[in-house]
């Protein structure tokens, strides 16, 4: 039975420890990030319809907002680390309310480029994987990894409720009132995190869940044991999970969750049907990811990394020969189990290497090193498209490129304690 209140001043335990109503708040406000962060890939068509924008300006606001998002991460890691999560997600979801809800009354390219590219991006950046992985490491000692895993299925369950019911609403509505109803989703949100929104378990005279020997003592609210960015980008270990991270971008996020749709459209799938295969494939991702978060308690990270990567490469090279609704479903379930299984075993690399006091700021880093990989392929994979008449060949580079995430994860060492890199130690 968990802690009770502050002080033992009442004479039993809360059934339910207070961390997992955080958890649940912090899924809601991250599928809710995901699904608005996801939601280009549906307006893409609707956009070169009206507007006569090609597909690579197009990709070129959603690279933009790749990029805003990962900048985002380590600030608002920075950010939560300092001041808590809570401030962090209410920021972010007034940012993405006031993008969301003005884009839906622009007319010009560089209006989506502001409004989508650099707002949205920042308001999705700061309730995103950062601040679940803050959460996680600040409320949970065991079963840390489960919740990551949990708070990481949060973005496919975005896009699995969001990207169908957007595109539903694009066809019948459409994309303007799409936007609008998604901006009024994210408003509805603060009031949640109003009321029942905690930064730290000491907020409610509790330890973390798992903690041994802390009983009856509020958790420590300091940051003893931090390990500063200028000493961590010192290490091998900091650029390999940065760099097999570019590639989880580039190959999901950037690539797929920006040109999945419109790659489905050009072969004549009919838009409603290519969402919805979409949302297949967040639902498989649901249960892969939760897996996923489970192994990682169990597993060596390293070599589930691997794993994910490999079989998402395989997958890649499938997709080129993808050209109906039955095969891009089969894409979906193959793909879907590993989209954001990456998550789990790379935040809790992050934290035993670099220490749970670091999370928010080097995983910051790290995650912004996603973003930069997922930029690069949203813009390429529009390119592509535009100068070649297809796909194709940006789906194998992906595959390639997996390949290369799997062969780095497996080269990360973590023997080395969190301690080696204190700041007394840490050199000039």
């Amino acid at each position: 039975m968990e802690e009770g209140p502050r002080g033992g001043e009442t004479s039993f335990a809360p059934l339910l420890f207070y961390g997992w109503v955080v958890v649940a708040i912090t899924f809601v406000v991250g599928l809710t990030s995901a699904g608005v962060r996801a939601a280009l890939g549906v307006f893409i068509v609707p956009l070169e319809n009206e507007f006569a924008w090609n597909r690579a300006e197009i990709a070129g606001a959603a690279a933009l907002s790749l990029v805003t998002l990962g900048l985002a991460a380590p600030i608002s890691g920075r950010l939560a680390d300092r001041f808590g999560p809570r401030l962090v997600m209410l920021g972010s979801i007034g940012l993405l309310a006031v993008g969301v809800g003005a884009t839906a009354l622009m007319d010009s390219l560089w209006q989506l480029s502001l409004l989508w590219g650099v707002i949205v991006g920042l308001g999705a950046g700061g309730a995103g994987s950062v601040l679940h992985a803050t959460v996680a490491t600040r409320w949970f000692v065991a079963r840390r990894g489960l919740v990551t895993g949990v708070l990481g299925t949060a973005g496919s369950t975005g896009q699995l409720i969001f990207i169908p019911a957007l595109m539903v609403a694009v066809v019948t509505l459409g994309w303007r009132a799409g936007l609008l109803a998604l901006a009024l989703v994210a408003l509805a949100l603060i009031i949640p995190i109003l009321i029942w929104m905690r930064d730290d378990p000491a907020d409610m005279g509790l330890v973390p869940h798992g903690t041994r020997g802390g009983e009856g003592k509020p958790a420590a609210r300091d940051d003893a044991g931090a390990v500063p960015l200028r000493a961590a980008i010192r290490t091998p270990e900091f650029w390999l999970l940065a760099g097999s991270f570019f590639v989880c971008g580039g190959t999901a996020n950037g690539l797929i969750g920006t040109h999945l749709i419109p790659h489905a459209i050009d072969h004549g799938i009919p838009e409603i049907t290519a969402a919805a295969t979409v949302g297949v494939m967040g639902g498989m991702n649901v249960v892969g990811t939760l897996m996923s978060g489970w192994l990682t308690d169990k597993v060596d990270p390293r070599r589930l990394l691997a794993l994910y990567y490999s079989f998402r490469g395989l997958s890649l090279f499938i997709l080129p020969f993808v050209t109906d609704f039955s095969g891009l479903l089969i894409f979906a379930v193959i793909y879907g189990l590993d989209w954001f299984a990456t998550v789990p075993p790379t935040v809790m690399l992050t934290a035993r290497r670099f220490g749970r006091r670091s999370i928010g700021t080097v995983y910051g880093w790290i995650f912004f090193s996603h973003q930069l990989g997922a930029a690069t392929a949203a813009l390429g994979g529009g390119a592509v498209r535009v100068w070649l008449g297809d796909y194709q060949m940006a789906f194998l580079a992906a595959g390639v490129l997996a390949m290369v995430g799997a062969g780095m994860a497996l080269l990360i060492r973590v023997e080395q304690p969190a301690r080696a890199l204190a700041p007394s130690q840490s050199g000039p």
